[in-house]
């Protein structure tokens, strides 16, 4: 009778144990999608590099915070990017990225305002 009990107590102690790993996972997957773009998933028009704000360069696949953050500091230390070819300057963007991004960039040079 005392195994059967204590038996009933572990088993309902695992039950409770897998409720809350489970509620956990889920508490824990819609945190991380919370913190994506909310165009992740797909790149409707070219991005423009020199325009974008990190929340949309973040759309283009492979492009994290930290990447996106590089880019716009690049942008900014360089003047602008002057060819779509410049992103691969990026710390982090490789040629093998490069080539994927390449349909979905676009470069417009910075305007030119006058007085």
């Amino acid at each position: 009778m005392t195994n059967t009990r204590n038996l009933k107590h572990a088993l309902a102690a695992l039950i409770g144990t897998i409720a809350l790993a489970g509620a956990v996972s889920t508490t824990a997957h819609a945190q991380s999608a919370a913190q994506k773009p909310p165009a992740a998933q797909k790149v409707t028009s070219p991005v423009n590099l020199n325009t974008a704000g990190s929340v949309e360069l973040q759309t283009l696949p492979g492009i994290g915070a930290a990447t996106a953050g590089r880019i716009l500091e690049y942008r900014q230390k360089n003047g602008g990017f002057k060819k779509i070819e410049d992103l691969m300057n990026v710390r982090g963007v490789g040629e093998k990225t490069f080539l994927k991004l390449k349909p979905m960039i676009t470069v417009t040079p910075p305007k030119a305002y006058s007085l």
